[in-house]
Formats: structure tokens, C-alpha cells, sequence
């Protein structure tokens, strides 16, 4: 059984940055994708960025390229989002998740998730 459990949201202001963080259970960690997904109200969950297992090659979302890093630490079990220079469109729930292949930015192609951390970005 995978788990996936988020920390670090929270209210900021624009401009202000936040770092989240993802630990999982189980030994496998390191041999697998990791991903950050967001989720606005009223709107589809959608990609932010995901980070492969071995070569640790990055991928982002256009609407965070250049503000958010997505890096892990396999030691640790654990994956995090940087992220800087937040505006209010960068409110939502984050989910973490695990999956196969690090360039799919379908939510479907991802197959556990954490339940989620909240952040609010104030104008």
C-alpha cells in the first residue's frame, strides 16, 4: 500500500513563496515518478510539475515554469514544490502523486495520490 502525505500549504501573499512537501510510504520511492497536481475551485485538476525517478529530469507546467522546482530527495522518501513568486491563479489544492512515466500530465495517468494541501494566494 502506497501512502502520500502532503504538508506546508497555507494563506501568503502574492509575491510570497511556500515550499510543500510529499512523503510516501513503502521501499519503492526511489524507482518511481513523482508528481504535483493542482486543483482550483470549480475547475479540473491540473499538471504542475513532475520529476523523474533516476535522471531526476524536471517537467512544468507553462503557468509555473521559471517559479516553481520540483526536486526529491529519495533518502527521505520525499518530493517538494518550491514555490516562488505566487499570484492568486496559483490557489488550490496540491496533490502529490505517484506514476510510470514523468511527461504524462494526465491526472488519469497517475495511480495514488495524497489527499491534499491548501494554498491560498492573497492579492
Amino acid at each position: 500500500q502506497v501512502q502520500l502525505v502532503e504538508s506546508g500549504g497555507g494563506l501568503v501573499q502574492a509575491g510570497d513563496s511556500l515550499r510543500l512537501s510529499c512523503v510516501a510510504s513503502g521501499r519503492t520511492f526511489s524507482s518511481y515518478p513523482m508528481g504535483w497536481f493542482r486543483q482550483a475551485p470549480g475547475k479540473e485538476r491540473e499538471f504542475v510539475a513532475t520529476i523523474s525517478w533516476r535522471t531526476f529530469s524536471t517537467y512544468y507546467a507553462d503557468s509555473v515554469k521559471g517559479r516553481f522546482i520540483i526536486s526529491r530527495d529519495n533518502a527521505k522518501n520525499t518530493v517538494y514544490l518550491q514555490m516562488n513568486s505566487l499570484n492568486p491563479e496559483d490557489t488550490g489544492v496540491y496533490y502529490c502523486a505517484r506514476g510510470t512515466d514523468p511527461r504524462h500530465t494526465g491526472p488519469r495517468k497517475w495511480d495514488y495520490w495524497g489527499q491534499g494541501t491548501q494554498v491560498t494566494v492573497s492579492s
